[in-house]
């Protein structure tokens, strides 16, 4: 039974235990051949997009085996799938988790009818438009953090002499960038040079004036867009990140992980993980009193450079890789390599 979240405008969803190697053993053999033939073929996917995928076929999988008598996959019904979306449904899942599920079995189904039409000239993708995903409106409100709010969260990590999450936080917030693309940043990055741009902006009596504008740029880093690779661009940032990060690397001291953030298990040091991210970002949560997620400070940067420093909604675009601003404005509540030397001014 789902459980209400007050920070939620739903119930909070029953945990989806995790499927482990035992329990994915008991799966009927030719629905996991299928599964793991499905993951391995499907190259066209983002690396970010298949780490999602494997959780999302276990778990429908070890339903089939639990509730529909461990049918193969060709000998699934839309009634069948109907009550496995409404047993998440139940649960409490999000719209938009419901509606990941149902895509990755959806395309399972396709690849099916692709490749082996043949074999199983009567199989049909079971799920149909007709199988409603009931709407659940907005999860979470979207509240972006203030400037004044991260002013105080990075205070606050100063204080507390917690310079990797100072540096995380900084990197993070002045990019606008993913965390998986956070992840990828190498310590070398200390050794960047400065880019140093002239930036005409206008005053507040309109008067325009030419400024500098100070920022590094990293090198190509993987980002979300199609294909296993994503798009690669060059993130730019702040002095301010800069320091942070230099900061961090010289409190850390000497190790070998090319990386900048960290951590160390048992005496070894690796690059950390998306999970390790979403920690330090949920301890965030004490210092400005709500809801913090590591997607929040993408959102948040996009919303603080046009409503409250006023640039233009091109220079968020821009800093965030949108390739076209329609979808810069999801981002601002009230992907390109482009320039966005706007955003780094004094």
């Amino acid at each position: 039974m789902a459980t209400l979240d007050k920070s939620m405008n739903r119930p909070r969803a029953e945990k989806i235990d995790t499927i482990s190697d035992e329990m994915w053993n008991k799966v009927n053999p030719f629905n996991r051949k299928m599964a793991e033939e499905f993951l391995r073929e499907s190259t066209h996917l983002s690396v970010q997009t298949l780490k999602q995928y494997p959780s999302a076929l276990k778990i429908f999988f070890y339903w089939v085996f639990e509730e529909c008598d461990d049918k193969k996959i060709i000998d699934i019904k839309s009634k069948d799938f109907l009550k496995y979306q409404n047993s998440l449904q139940r649960r409490g899942l999000s719209e938009k988790g419901v509606r990941f599920k149902r895509s990755v079995i959806s395309s399972m189904n396709e690849y099916i009818l692709l490749y082996y039409q043949d074999e199983h000239p009567t199989f049909r993708n079971f799920i149909t438009k007709q199988i409603k995903v009931n709407k659940t409106g907005e999860v979470y409100k979207k509240e972006p953090v203030t400037p004044e709010e991260y002013i105080t969260l990075c205070n606050s990590l100063e204080v507390a002499e917690e310079w990797q999450k100072l540096a995380y936080l900084k990197f993070t917030y002045s990019t606008g960038c993913r965390r998986a693309e956070t992840l990828q940043l190498k310590k070398d990055i200390i050794s960047a040079e400065q880019i140093i741009a002239k930036v005409k902006i206008k005053d507040e009596n309109g008067i325009e004036q030419e400024v500098e504008s100070k920022s590094y740029r990293t090198p190509l880093i993987r980002c979300k867009g199609k294909g296993e690779l994503g798009v690669p661009r060059r993130l730019q940032f702040s002095q301010d990140a800069m320091n942070a990060i230099k900061k961090w690397i010289e409190f850390r001291g000497e190790d070998d992980c090319e990386f900048v953030f960290i951590s160390k298990y048992r005496g070894s040091i690796n690059q950390t993980s998306e999970a390790t991210i979403g920690s330090w970002c949920k301890s965030f949560e004490s210092v400005i009193g709500r809801r913090f997620h590591p997607h929040l400070l993408r959102e948040s940067r996009a919303t603080n450079v046009v409503v409250h420093e006023g640039k233009d909604i091109e220079v968020a675009r821009k800093l965030l890789g949108h390739q076209s601003s329609e979808t810069t404005k999801i981002y601002v509540i009230r992907e390109s390599d482009d320039d966005a030397n706007d955003a780094f001014i004094d």
